[in-house]
């Protein structure tokens, strides 16, 4: 028996199959082949087609298929990891409305701010644990108030992994996660929060059935099922956005346990028992998969929008996209730590959370033309993504978590030698590598929810970590990242 796990990224959809037996994968594949554009209409804007989505799952199911490493009869069950905040808005008759407001868009930061002053700092950090910052409550409110004729044809709003599963299978559903993630969530009462609808002005009515994460969200349509090869009826029976699923593909699921993503976005995913709120909303509390009211498990986010997507523009801008990351990491790696005094903010994507939702841009400072080469630029920017991390796992230190060791997958940044050692170090704390990915991760969601494994602990027994990095140079590190935070500060005061 077979699992398919779907991973709704920003830049490609993966795909793998999964043997629910080994728990490895038969065959993994991504569309399409080059990342997928973000559309800013304005500055700080940032849009993707739902539709697009669609249309690259269904490419990526098939390319999956074309591998013939198994028989596409064999899947029991389909799961579903996606981009998380990003808000889709359908009519009566399931049609898009508009395109996506993803989750680095900014066009909502003022609407968010002022919901934290007028349903209060108290209701928003002990009910919500968030400000409804630049979530996407706030985004649905920034279409009622600027496009006000397509908000009169909402029938549902959704996240994007709901929207995949209703094309699936014709239902919408979501998730007490999915809803928390977008700031709809009161987690003192457990409940959908009446005071974010009633402040914003929403219908219950567009809220789809709420569903536990782990059940049937649906059943494969007919003519679904003809067209990816796949059996009739088979149920998507896991949703859950990138971060949490990145830790479900992690084993990261009892409190003190920590994961950590360097795609697109970079995050810290940090597990407790019990309900957390930054004072500033610079990390952000969610439901986590296996959370349930009487056993809670609340995942604290880090994210830092600029990260992988900083590494992907230096190597367009530098090489024309015709040196290979592995190309520009040996490159980087003949340049000492900290570049030569080069310093780079990787902050170029959107508003940061961890700023308080300010913008401050990407930046490199103290270029020397005499010295510095394009290796330096690329250590540089390698290193600044680690130092942003830094940053961050300070504000998480602050808040009372102080994780030993970080798993991660290799994937993305972490492929790279020069930035798990500058990670490590950085931060001051171990780090260990797992071949895993998101699609693989849902993939397992979709065998736990489907029952064929009776307990977590069931889906990882063939779950061993590739390597371990361990720090080795923190006084270094420390005293460079010192100087980095020199840069930051002048564009954060």
């Amino acid at each position: 028996m077979l699992l398919l796990g779907i991973d709704i990224g920003t830049s490609f959809i993966k795909t793998s199959v999964v043997d629910v037996d080994t728990q490895q994968p038969l065959a993994s594949t991504q569309y399409p082949e080059t990342e997928t554009p973000i559309t800013s209409l304005r500055p700080g804007w940032a849009e993707q087609s739902p539709e697009m989505w669609w249309e690259h799952t269904v490419k990526a199911i098939q390319k999956l298929n074309d591998t013939n490493k198994f028989n596409p009869k064999d899947i029991i069950a389909i799961g579903i990891s996606y981009q998380m905040h990003g808000l889709v808005i359908v009519d009566k008759m399931q049609k898009v409305l508009r395109d996506s407001i993803i989750w680095c868009d900014s066009r909502a930061i003022k609407i968010g701010d002022k919901a934290l002053d007028e349903i209060g700092e108290g209701v928003c950090s002990f009910s919500l644990l968030n400000s409804p910052g630049n979530f996407t409550a706030s985004k649905l409110a920034w279409v009622k108030e600027n496009e006000p004729d397509i908000y009169k044809q909402i029938d549902k709003i959704m996240l994007p992994g709901d929207f995949i599963s209703m094309k699936l299978t014709g239902e919408t559903t979501t998730t007490a996660s999915a809803l928390s993630e977008g700031i709809f969530w009161d987690f003192k009462n457990d409940q959908i929060s009446e005071v974010v609808m009633k402040y914003f002005g929403f219908e219950s009515s567009v809220i789809p059935e709420v569903k536990p994460l782990f059940s049937s969200h649906g059943k494969l349509l007919q003519g679904i099922a003809k067209q990816l090869y796949l059996r009739e009826n088979i149920p998507v029976t896991y949703k859950a956005g990138d971060q949490p699923n990145n830790a479900l593909s992690l084993n990261v699921l009892q409190p003190g346990e920590v994961a950590a993503n360097a795609g697109t976005s970079g995050v810290i995913y940090a597990v407790t028992d019990h309900l957390f709120s930054d004072k500033f909303s610079r990390v952000n509390s969610f439901i986590h998969v296996n959370h349930q009211s009487e056993n809670r498990r609340i995942g604290v986010l880090l994210c830092i929008n600029g990260a992988a997507i900083m590494n992907s523009w230096i190597k367009k801008i530098c090489s024309g996209g015709n040196l290979s990351y592995k190309e520009m990491d040996v490159a980087a790696a003949k340049v000492p730590p900290g570049s030569e005094g080069l310093w780079v903010l990787p902050f170029g994507n959107g508003s940061e959370r961890m700023f308080q939702n300010k913008i401050i841009g990407a930046h490199i400072s103290k270029i020397d033309f005499n010295k510095h080469s394009q290796a330096h630029i690329f250590r540089a920017v390698q290193e600044g993504i680690a130092f942003a991390f830094r940053y961050g796992m300070d504000i998480m230190r602050e808040n009372g978590l102080h994780p030993t060791i970080i798993r991660a997958g290799k994937a993305n940044l972490f492929l790279s030698d020069v930035f798990i050692q500058s990670f490590v170090n950085a931060t001051g704390v171990a780090v260990e590598l797992y071949d895993n990915d998101g699609s693989v991760g849902a993939a397992l969601g979709a065998g736990i929810g489907i029952g064929r494994y009776q307990s977590y602990d069931d889906a990882y027994t063939n779950f061993k970590p590739l390597e371990k990095f361990e720090p080795s140079s923190v006084v270094l590190y420390d005293e460079l990242y010192k100087e980095w935070k020199k840069e930051l500060i002048k564009y954060l005061n």
